[in-house]
């Protein structure tokens, strides 16, 4: 359960000049004690002070690769640092600077409703032929009970390759808590939309008939990012308009509408190497969080890097976490203090280490 985020002392907010000198301090102290993740959509302010960078798969590796950190500071949200907690060694306690940074997507499917749903597909259908696959964008609780129920956990990155693995388990998946990730990646893979029936769990089984329960291959939970939905088709027809020779990738949160008319679909590690795969003077739509696109187009100064959507703001939840935060845990650290530890009871952590591990030997 999320914990209430405490205020920070004054001096972290008023002195903000002198934070990245606490920072520095600090990291200069802690050295190989501490291990700061950060995940491409944090502001340039926290990416700067990274050890290491990468979209929620790589992170997750990443927390299992450094055992020599007493810390890991998980400049990220709040299901990616209780991931982090799940895969790391008993002696590492892992932080997050903010605890309002949470995730709108991960808190459209809670565990009530994914067992509510579990048992109501059960009374219509054989439910040793389903499996469940969960998002990394998912709480504890519900990796755990996917663990439980012979699924697995997915990114971005492999939910394909997660999801040729469950059909060599079931003939039936229940995907969540993203419709849009689930429904594109079910398409590359060959699947019709027509294959795919929409979960609402606030409705009785699902608003599904028991046919439909039965029939459909993908069983996708009525999640979304409200990010990527501001990436509309109109947004990518209004900047061909503008850039006739543009090339566009967009993230396969998007709605399926957009991604059908993108030249390219991808994670945000994807993303990344596809801007850097283009020649010099290209001109690249990027439909994701405008951190990432904005460190792009720096990064690349030789291209031309727009964001598709022109008025998009930050990834809410994301942006909370900032220099003052970072430098207010890591002085914490230093002094004896840890401050905003995100811990998973070890009841939950067994099952969804189970479902996060199949993830990664899938891969």
């Amino acid at each position: 359960m999320l914990q209430l985020q405490p205020p920070l002392p004054e001096r972290f907010i008023t002195d903000t000049p002198l934070n990245a000198a606490r920072i520095q301090a600090a990291k200069e102290t802690l050295g190989d004690r501490v291990f700061i993740l950060g995940h491409h959509y944090q502001r340039d302010e926290v990416m700067c002070w990274a050890d290491a960078s990468g979209d929620s798969f790589r992170l997750s590796q990443l927390a299992q690769e450094h055992p020599e950190a007493d810390y890991i500071v998980f400049c990220g949200v709040h299901f990616m640092a209780e991931s982090a907690d799940i895969l790391t060694k008993d002696h590492q306690q892992v932080v997050l600077p903010d605890l309002r940074a949470g995730c709108t997507m991960a808190d459209m499917a809670d565990i009530d409703e994914v067992e509510e749903a579990w048992e109501a597909i059960a009374q219509v259908t054989d439910i040793d032929r389903v499996v469940p696959i969960t998002y990394m964008n998912s709480t504890a609780a519900i990796k755990s009970f996917v663990g439980q129920q012979g699924g697995a956990v997915c990114t971005s990155s492999n939910a394909r390759a997660v999801l040729e693995w469950a059909f060599q388990r079931g003939d039936q998946v229940l995907f969540f808590p993203d419709q849009h990730l689930g429904r594109n990646t079910g398409v590359a893979m060959g699947y019709s939309v027509d294959d795919m029936a929409l979960w609402d769990p606030r409705q009785e089984r699902g608003g599904l008939s028991e046919a439909a329960v039965k029939d459909s291959t993908f069983l996708l939970w009525k999640g979304f990012c409200s990010v990527h939905l501001r990436f509309t088709p109109q947004n990518l027809r209004n900047f061909r308009a503008e850039h006739p020779e543009a090339t566009i990738i967009v993230h396969p949160e998007c709605e399926h509408e957009t991604v059908l008319l993108a030249d390219a679909v991808g994670s945000t590690d994807a993303i990344i190497r596809y801007v850097e795969a283009q020649p010099t003077g290209a001109v690249i739509g990027i439909g994701t969080e405008v951190h990432l696109v904005s460190r792009l187009a720096s990064q690349h100064p030789d291209k031309t890097i727009v964001c598709l959507d022109p008025d998009l703001c930050p990834c809410a939840t994301m942006n909370r976490i900032d220099a003052s935060h970072l430098a207010w845990v890591l002085e914490g650290l230093v002094e004896g203090r840890v401050e905003n530890q995100i811990s998973v009871d070890a009841d939950t952590q067994v099952w969804a280490k189970v479902a996060l591990n199949r993830m990664l030997e899938i891969v």
